[in-house]
């Protein structure tokens, strides 16, 4: 079988998303010299960051945290393009168990109820054959040992955020999320995830379906958020 496997790596060689040369043992996804150099936001150590900032006044969260820095034609770019739009599951699971592990000591996280990912429309969802914030969050779940729900849906199809203004895309996304079952998330401490944080108002819009919940306590988790 190691005979077998180290041909095929010969004549489909196993490479790093971001730079292209071939992993060796144990790398996965990105070479071990990329990973370092990963856009790292280290957010969760600083209650008042960026993003935090970005949803002050808007909703009421307890926690705010993104992973990676997202900028134009950049690394994290390159890996949610191969995650999004090329099939590539695996790197949702991979970054997810990265993001898990620099979570572990959060005191937020530690003791959260739930991990819940933004959902995407059935019909795009369809088209795509995966909800890439679903994979992110079964990566957490593997390092954090929290359970996944998925009582959060999206109940009406809309158009790409991309290039909108802030207002538009309130607009947009706003009133489209409902609980399928709210009284399960009553007095529970969930973790909300997406890939990429912008204007916020995706994150803001999916707010709104916990708002008349008693005694929930919400946390928000992005895979990126994106810089100028």
């Amino acid at each position: 079988m190691k005979l077998f496997t180290g041909i095929l790596d010969l004549i489909f060689p196993v490479v790093c998303i971001n730079c292209g040369n071939s992993l060796v043992t144990n790398e996965s996804i990105l070479c071990t010299i990329c990973v370092v150099k990963l856009p790292v936001t280290n957010f969760h150590k600083d209650p008042d960051n960026d993003m935090a900032k970005a949803l002050w006044g808007r909703v009421n969260i307890d926690f705010a945290t993104a992973f990676l820095y997202f900028k134009k034609a950049g690394m994290t770019q390159q890996l949610l393009h191969q995650l999004k739009y090329r099939g590539r599951k695996d790197i949702g699971i991979n970054l997810g168990n990265r993001f898990g592990n620099q979570l572990k000591e959060n005191n937020f996280v530690s003791t959260a109820d739930y991990i819940i990912p933004v959902p995407l429309h059935k019909s795009k969802a369809k088209s795509r054959g995966y909800n890439q914030s679903q994979l992110i969050c079964e990566g957490l779940s593997e390092v954090l040992s929290i359970p996944v729900c998925n009582d959060l849906a999206r109940i009406s199809f809309t158009d790409t955020q991309t290039r909108k203004r802030r207002f538009d895309r309130w607009l947009n996304v706003s009133e489209k999320f409902v609980l399928n079952q709210p009284e399960l998330l009553e007095g529970k401490r969930i973790l909300l995830v997406d890939d990429v944080f912008t204007t916020g108002a995706t994150i803001e819009a999916c707010c709104q379906a916990f708002k008349n919940l008693n005694n929930i306590s919400i946390g928000v988790a992005t895979l990126a958020m994106a810089t100028n």
